[in-house]
């Protein structure tokens, strides 16, 4: 069994970059916690009501439950504007949660995503589990996010370039679809990328690039053999 962490800038990133690979980690017995590192109520009340977090944050909830999820964590940093916090303070929280729960593998948001508080996550991820002293983490890999990841600065180092593929069979698909209808808010028509069309689209892409029906791609950022 692993214990794997995946780390979600925002309520619904986990499931648009990870949903199907979440579901199909659960199902092979591995342990997978969810953490979602804001609460844009702190930067903006008056356009983040805590009504509106308190709605998000159950969806994330019943979202996450239907993968499999047994824990789902929240942060309270300040979206959307993580630029404007000390990195410091969110790389510290992370690596005390490393610490604490000892994880084998975090998936990460792509830090080439046109979000800055993906970025930000990003980059305070690979701080809290450089491999120095009592270290856990083995695996880190980056995931691509409808919406964020494919408008990205058209630069080399900005792009995601999948290297690793996890396929899907229908039911961790379905899960994912059931789990994204769950944060109704966020979804929009096709053809806008997060819609459920789009999602579709893509893991036929991505499985097709390896020869299956469905699948989630995902860059390796450094994996400790």
């Amino acid at each position: 069994m692993k214990r794997i962490l995946v780390i979600a800038p925002h309520a619904d990133d986990e499931i648009l970059g990870c949903g199907g690979t979440i579901s199909k980690l659960v199902k092979h017995g591995n342990q997978v916690s969810v953490i979602i590192m804001t609460n844009a109520n702190k930067s903006d009340p008056v356009k983040y009501t805590l009504e509106k977090l308190s709605k998000i944050r159950k969806a994330a909830v019943k979202a996450n439950k239907l993968l499999g999820v047994k824990e789902i964590l929240f942060e309270d940093f300040p979206a959307p504007v993580l630029d404007q916090f000390p990195a410091n303070k969110i790389a510290e929280s992370l690596h005390q949660l490393f610490m604490k729960k000892k994880y084998d593998i975090i998936y990460v948001p792509h830090r080439g995503d046109i979000h800055n508080d993906h970025k930000v996550i990003f980059d305070a991820a690979l701080v809290a589990a450089r491999p120095v002293g009592n270290y856990s983490v083995k695996e880190i890999y980056a995931y691509e996010t409808l919406s964020e990841t494919e408008w990205a600065h058209p630069y080399a180092s900005e792009i995601f370039y999948p290297t690793v593929f996890e396929s899907l069979d229908i039911t961790d698909f379905e899960l994912k679809i059931k789990a994204m209808m769950c944060y109704d808010s966020q979804l929009r028509d096709f053809p806008a990328s997060r819609s459920i069309e789009s999602l579709e689209a893509l893991a036929k892409f991505r499985g097709c690039t390896i020869q299956v029906n469905r699948a989630e791609s995902f860059m390796l950022i450094r994996k400790i053999n």
